[in-house]
């Protein structure tokens, strides 16, 4: 069921235009409502992810619905023709999102860019580092109204913590002045582990702290707030870092993502476990290696087709996917072939892991179409990293996977001397 927006204009030309571009952009149910006690009717019964609201309606004329929408927890976009600036910020001290004046067609445009970005930032959790409870709180409301989730903390150390236990974490707003351990400081440790590109930190600072906010950016800062500042002025620049992080991702993605599985690709394969290799060498960590391929793959892909075979192909992905935690690697090294990393295991718990997802696989039922249903199998070699190269022990489990298929298919092979 899709989510819904409600817009409260009486201008209904204009309602209905922005209805149609919104429905027409994104899988959004749009109600209309041309007055206050219309408007009430609607929040009655319906919860909306957004509320767009004229504050000029003919039964509510100087802004009563924006405290009305607010008082039932809406969140808050309004759209006025005033362009008066100390209106303009009376209504940006409430907690709305933004005030959209009502200019045209570019107007439009940007508000649906905003509901756009406000979809996706359900997906990014920030961490607020802040001494301040008053700040911290201030701080939150405003994130939580952009629809962020939200995690707080009074220090630097606490903050170093938050993030060893939490991988979600996509951005760090942090005060400069702290006890225990400072902006600055806190900056320089978090850039030992997590680079600019994969975690974003947004110092705040007074607007004394003009060389200060030059260390922050030196440190590794993405980006500075200086206090006080406008409300807009924080969701710019909270959004602008957000969107930067998504590119970077994006580019990424496609340059270490297989295309059709969205699995690691054999590129960024070995240069990852290089990285891992190089982590391991002292504490001696063990890992096991397999070498999956689908049982008569090409018989599958000549009765059914490739575009049913490609299916097949990303089925199997999720099965690998979810079957592994964060550490471990799944690869697809091309067509029906992947590569699996178990990392810091043993023997006998790998060949219990892949035992487990083989027979996954064997009980999982593929839907060609609605009457029609295909069963596939895949071979398993397995072998577990002892002193030679990464390239011999996937030669090792390469061989045990030749194995399996000459032994009739279906099975997991461990090489006996690993």
């Amino acid at each position: 069921m899709s989510q819904r927006i409600l817009i409260v204009e009486d201008n209904k030309t204009l309602a209905k235009l922005i209805s149609k571009k919104i429905e027409s952009a994104i899988d959004f149910q749009v109600d209309v409502a041309y007055s206050l006690s219309e408007a009430k009717l609607f929040m009655k019964m319906y919860t909306y992810f957004i509320t767009l609201l004229d504050i000029n309606l003919p039964d509510a004329p100087n802004g009563e619905i924006v405290d009305y929408a607010i008082s039932k927890k809406n969140h808050v976009i309004v759209l006025s023709a005033n362009i008066d600036k100390e209106f303009r910020q009376s209504m940006l001290q409430k907690n709305i999102i933004d005030y959209v004046n009502k200019g045209g067609v570019n107007d439009i445009h940007y508000i649906i860019q905003t509901i756009k970005r406000l979809q996706k930032n359900q997906n990014h959790t920030v961490l607020v580092v802040d001494d301040s409870m008053v700040f911290r709180k201030q701080m939150q409301n405003m994130l939580q109204n952009l629809f962020f989730n939200v995690i707080t903390v009074a220090h630097g150390e606490e903050a170093l913590g938050i993030l060893s236990t939490n991988q979600n974490i996509t951005l760090i707003l942090t005060d400069y002045h702290m006890p225990v351990m400072d902006g600055l400081e806190l900056t320089y440790e978090i850039r030992k582990e997590h680079d600019k590109n994969s975690l974003g930190i947004l110092a705040v600072s007074s607007n004394k702290d003009n060389e200060v906010n030059a260390l922050f950016l030196k440190t590794g800062a993405n980006d500075f707030i200086t206090k006080p500042f406008s409300k807009e002025e924080f969701s710019c620049r909270i959004n602008n870092t957000i969107e930067a992080l998504e590119n970077i991702q994006i580019v990424t993605n496609h340059a270490n993502r297989d295309f059709l599985t969205g699995l690691y690709n054999r590129r960024y394969f070995f240069e990852t476990m290089a990285v891992y290799e190089e982590e391991i060498v002292e504490s001696g960590e063990k890992f096991a290696v397999a070498m999956i391929d689908i049982d008569h793959f090409k018989k599958i892909n000549d009765t059914y087709g490739h575009d049913i075979g490609d299916r097949i192909i990303i089925a199997l992905s999720e099965i690998l996917r979810t079957s592994t935690n964060h550490r471990d690697i799944v690869a697809r090294f091309g067509g029906e072939e992947f590569c699996m990393v178990l990392k810091n295991i043993n023997r006998y718990s790998a060949l219990d892991i892949f035992e487990r997802i083989r027979s996954e696989i064997e009980k999982f039922s593929f839907s060609v179409d609605k009457d029609n249903f295909l069963k596939f199998t895949v071979s398993i070699g397995v072998t577990i990293h002892s002193d030679e190269s990464l390239e011999e022990t996937i030669n090792n489990a390469d061989m045990m996977l030749y194995k399996a298929k000459n032994s009739g298919r279906n099975q997991v092979v461990f090489d006996e001397g690993s």
